[in-house]
């Protein structure tokens, strides 16, 4: 029988490492135990091996949870303005992309190695690959056992994420607890994750795969359990269906059976802006084909697949009639398609859903029902939007709950 510790993490992913390391340097004994071989792994593979860690402009609003509310406690604690700091502080060069998106400029190890320096400085333990067999309430202490033994704590953080990427060991053992102690858990599903298509959808588009469009996309509806929501993202045509960030963003709103709806032109950037009525409108593209008009904002094999659907094609615009016109501009402004299903967790980059935000404290991530049992990371039903804002709930939750680890 080990000595007892001041907190057990179970789990070494982004979040448990993070509050691990900060609950050390805070004066406390901590543990982090973990079954993988290697820690780190869904860091590692993330941004294309380059980690997109925050967001410049993570907010509230960028946030999925059936408690709009409760991540707004933990975000204002500790915004991405201080990760970045503590990126900075370890000398990691990084960039900006799309939308604030900030990224390595080498690779993701960076900060696994900015996390476990941080878990030396606190001098807490790490032990892998360790199977933890049982978790148990005695009093104001808990009991830990593992294939390796028995320890006790004061606390238990619960930080093993979500079912997304099974091949690196993702598990549901977060959600196993909160049930086996009587937390409720919003039924997880695939978030973040490309959308399958019938064939019937997608027969007349296979010659279209590999073109990338700006488009404005929209999913879900006010009666669904997350809401709605409208991206200006980039699209991806494959010979399965549709991909790229729009449908990924679309996904976490999408509900089995409800179509999805893409402005082709809603995205579309111009000096002084763009106006989509002055296109279908303007009498200079009178002895213009239909196509060719099309193809001044989508591409070209785009334009003509529209043209096409409508039996457009080779038509000048003055021939075409008002109604005509008005059905073509539905097409492209207002295309509506019904997914299959999603890809599945193999293909997830997050979960949505998870331990109930009702039965957490949204300023310490602990238990309301047991104290000294917090839950943080992809385990609480708070899903962020594509773009490193996973990562900050990763970092503001683990936080939160380090603070609350050291009263």
């Amino acid at each position: 029988m080990s000595k007892a510790w001041d907190a057990i993490i179970i789990g070494g992913g982004a979040a448990g490492l993070f509050c691990a390391g900060v609950a050390g340097q805070l004066g406390k004994k901590v543990l982090v135990l973990d079954h993988a071989e290697v820690l780190g792994e869904k860091i590692r593979i993330s941004g294309g091996g380059r980690c997109n860690f925050t967001n410049l402009h993570s907010s509230p609003a960028n946030f999925l949870s059936l408690n709009q509310h409760f991540v707004k406690s933990a975000l204002a604690r500790y915004p991405s303005t201080e990760f970045i700091k503590l990126v900075a502080s370890y000398g990691i060069n990084y960039h900006e992309k799309h939308q604030g998106q900030l990224f390595c400029d080498d690779s993701a190890k960076q900060i696994i190695d900015l996390l476990f320096a941080e878990c030396a400085k606190g001098n807490v333990a790490l032990r892998n690959p360790v199977v933890v067999q049982s978790i148990q309430q005695e009093g104001d202490q808990w009991t830990v056992m593992t294939n390796a033994g028995t320890e006790k704590s004061k606390a238990v953080v619960m930080a093993t994420g979500g079912l997304p990427v099974p091949a690196i060991g993702a598990t549901a053992y977060s959600l196993d607890i909160a049930k086996q102690f009587g937390l409720n858990v919003i039924d997880p599903r695939p978030a973040l994750v490309p959308l399958s298509f019938t064939a019937d959808n997608f027969g007349s588009l296979n010659e279209l795969a590999g073109l990338s469009v700006p488009v404005r996309i929209a999913s879900g509806s006010k009666g669904h359990r997350y809401g709605a929501c409208r991206f200006n993202e980039d699209l991806l045509l494959t010979h399965k269906g549709l991909s790229g960030p729009a449908v990924l963003q679309a996904s976490s709103y999408w509900e089995e059976g409800e179509p999805i709806h893409i402005d082709w032109l809603g995205a579309i950037e111009r000096p002084g802006g763009f106006n989509c009525d002055t296109l279908f409108n303007d009498e200079e593209n009178r002895l213009k084909l239909v196509e060719t008009i099309l193809a001044s904002v989508l591409p070209q094999r785009l334009a003509k697949a529209f043209a096409d659907q409508k039996n457009l094609t080779g038509r000048k615009w003055a021939e075409v009639s008002k109604k005509d016109r008005q059905s073509l501009k539905e097409l492209i402004t207002n295309w509506s398609v019904k997914p299959a299903g999603t890809l599945g967790w193999k293909k997830a980059e997050v979960m949505l859903g998870g331990v109930d935000t009702k039965d957490l404290d949204g300023q310490t991530m602990m238990s309301r029902k047991h104290a000294g049992l917090f839950f943080i990371g992809e385990c609480v039903d708070v899903t962020g939007h594509l773009g490193g804002h996973n990562f900050q709930w990763a970092w503001a939750s683990g936080f939160a709950c380090a603070q609350a680890l050291s009263i």
